[in-house]
């Protein structure tokens, strides 16, 4: 039998993937990206009447891939049951399930409200969980799958005034290893990629005063922000046969941030 190519081992071809918080941002780079690499696409949104979720899905259509929307509010465990189930009614199984949906509310730890810390841990810990454990037993029953969490350099180090947020990051980097541990021998890996400040439309705004920019900037040792595509090349590497050896790491996208 010859070796496979190079390209073989990064390709997604024939493969579905649901990918979570889909309509813009690193989401939606991260299920264009996929679909670059031959995958068909399930994209999830929180509001229906966003035409951006629709306009990804042209765009991945525009390659030659299918894609689906299903709108759900993660923050419901409703929501997330029947997205699960709608999920599975368009492919059995989803063999690729990437979380990138997520919240956060910036303030001072003494500042943080209660309805602030539950809406978090609701949308970047609770719904991961809980959309994972409503997929993984077709994955199981069909051989096996791939679990790929978007988690956040501020859940591997301190960062001010994101109490809620570091919290709900930093335990999914362990809800990672915990499923990779219970859930390796039975075909399925999980992994997360932790990205530093990555330059969205959103953080473009948030980042927008050169002084705190440069500031946060100096702090990397590579001197720049991620790109989302920086992160989508990273999930492609973690969904791919080339990465089938790695189970349950952070994979930090980060230039070095938080390696000091």
């Amino acid at each position: 039998m010859p070796p496979p190519s190079a390209s073989s081992d990064f390709s997604l071809t024939g493969q579905w993937a649901l990918v979570t918080g889909a309509s813009q941002g690193i989401g939606s780079e991260v299920a264009r990206h996929l679909a670059r690499h031959g995958a068909d696409v399930i994209l999830t949104g929180r509001q229906k009447n966003d035409s951006t979720l629709d306009k990804v899905a042209g765009e991945i259509r525009s390659l030659g891939r299918r894609a689906e929307c299903i709108y759900a509010d993660l923050a419901r465990v409703d929501d997330i049951q029947n997205l699960a189930r709608q999920a599975l009614a368009i492919q059995t199984p989803i063999p690729l399930l990437v979380h990138v949906a997520g919240v956060v509310y910036p303030g001072a730890a003494l500042e943080q409200t209660l309805d602030e810390w539950e809406a978090t841990m609701a949308v970047n810990l609770r719904a991961p969980f809980l959309l994972s454990q409503a997929l993984a037993p077709a994955m199981i029953e069909n051989g096996g799958g791939r679990i790929i969490m978007i988690g956040s350099a501020a859940g591997i180090v301190g960062f001010p005034a994101r109490a809620a947020y570091a919290a709900s990051k930093g335990g999914l980097i362990m809800l990672t290893r915990q499923l990779a541990v219970e859930w390796g021998p039975l075909g399925i890996r999980v992994n997360c990629v932790a990205p530093t400040v990555t330059m969205t439309p959103m953080a473009e705004q948030a980042w927008a005063d050169p002084a705190r920019r440069a500031a946060m900037q100096n702090k990397i040792p590579t001197r720049r922000f991620a790109q989302p595509r920086d992160v989508a090349n990273a999930v492609v590497y973690l969904a791919s046969p080339g990465g089938d050896m790695i189970n349950g790491m952070t994979l930090p996208v980060d230039g070095g941030y938080t390696i000091q």
